[in-house]
């Protein structure tokens, strides 16, 4: 049952809150230093597995992620996603190698494959349906707060230190997290115990098929911010930007600003509309980036591209847990986050096969991706004239 029932500002939601935005600082505050990184390790031509790998690894976790929130409690599933953030944090200046920083990689991304999941969940479970959508863009309001900080932060230290000193803030971060988690009480009522068995997956604990609609839409939208992920730190060098987080900072700023009311449009309007919205924003946001000359039409393009995702975001979350069950809540969360994994990996793995450091290449992946979002746009358009069919026959 929910802690509050005329708000859902309650000391379970503002700890949850401020767990995710220390998580989020954790990992992105790496991710404008990594490319250049790896390139000095000597694998510039590996830059797209730098996002990849961690989604992939963070996609094929998901069902794991899912059957045990579902089974052993949301909080020891979320703290498995911060210690994760915390190893590796202390392992990347260990291995120094191309495939070390690679397979770290791999395994940093078990982090979102676990605590985003667990989070959804947890959030559902404390706050009243009717404000679904309200919590959960609040919540990743604070998510996009460490999206922001942390890439200015990252690049802020490297530049006055070195990568190995951000390397070892980013673990202080994730244990700040963890330490958070240890006080908040679990929602789960019928608790299993862990085993070993629990990480036996029939086909049918993978995939929550009531939420495919939500899935797809994410899978499509996401592409572009893999291919974002990837590309941008070069292109932003390129237009003479020093600052490599600046983008990211930009457009999570303006993704914040949005969120205030963002998820409260989901809660009154639906969440279909919304997301057409939002989708209509993202396309002409990837031409405006794909066709920037100058640092302030780059910068128009990410304020445009924070309002769509910021609008996005809580409304894609919602609109899971409204097609979903009570008692899947944790698969299908984990349903729609394997299709988001599937979209930024996907993203970052064509994008840096079509790239290769070659900086004509940018805009054309920025086009193909607003191209793809489109075509998200057009199932939602199609989804809703069904929809509506349906309720008439009804």
């Amino acid at each position: 049952m929910p802690e509050a029932k005329n708000s859902i500002y309650s000391i379970s939601f503002i700890l949850l809150c401020l767990s995710s935005f220390l998580f989020s600082s954790s990992f992105n505050m790496l991710i404008p230093e990594l490319p250049a990184y790896i390139s000095k390790l000597g694998g510039a031509e590996y830059k797209g597995l730098i996002i990849a790998l961690f989604t992939l690894t963070a996609g094929i976790s998901r069902p794991f992620s899912g059957k045990l929130t579902d089974s052993i409690g949301r909080i020891p599933v979320m703290a498995v996603g911060s210690i994760v953030c915390f190893v590796c944090g202390f392992l990347y200046p260990v291995l120094v190698t191309v495939w070390g920083f690679l397979f770290l990689r791999l395994i940093h991304g078990f982090s979102t494959g676990f605590k985003p999941t667990a989070t959804a969940a947890y959030v559902a479970d404390i706050i009243p349906v009717a404000r679904w959508g309200e919590a959960l863009g609040i919540h990743g309001l604070c998510f996009s707060t460490g999206m922001a900080i942390g890439p200015a932060i990252g690049s802020a230290i490297t530049s006055r230190y070195s990568i190995n000193v951000l390397f070892y803030v980013s673990s202080l971060f994730a244990l700040l997290s963890i330490v958070i988690l240890m006080n908040m009480k679990e929602t789960l009522k019928e608790k299993q115990s862990f085993k070993f068995s629990l990480f036996k997956i029939n086909r049918t604990e993978i995939i929550e098929k009531r939420v495919l609609p939500a899935a797809l839409v994410t899978l499509l939208a996401y592409i572009s911010y893999g291919a974002i992920l990837t590309i941008i730190p070069d292109w932003s060098h390129h237009l003479g930007i020093q600052n490599k987080g600046t983008f990211f900072m930009v457009f999570t700023i303006s993704s914040l600003l949005v969120r205030f009311f963002a998820g409260k449009l989901s809660d009154q309007y639906g969440r279909v509309l919304v997301l057409q919205i939002a989708l209509v924003l993202l396309v002409i946001s990837l031409v405006a980036i794909g066709s920037a000359q100058s640092i302030i039409l780059l910068h128009v393009g990410s304020i445009i591209y924070g309002f769509a995702t910021g609008i996005l975001s809580p409304a894609v979350s919602a609109w899971t847990v409204d097609l979903s069950l009570p008692k899947f809540r944790g698969k299908a969360m984990a349903t729609m986050y394997i299709a988001l994994e599937m979209g930024i990996g996907l993203g970052a793995l064509i994008a840096g096969w079509i790239f290769k450091d070659v900086i004509p290449m940018i805009p054309i992946i920025l086009y193909s991706s607003a191209g793809i979002a489109l075509i998200a746009l057009l199932y939602l358009i199609y989804y809703k004239a069904v929809s509506n069919k349906i309720e008439k026959q009804i």
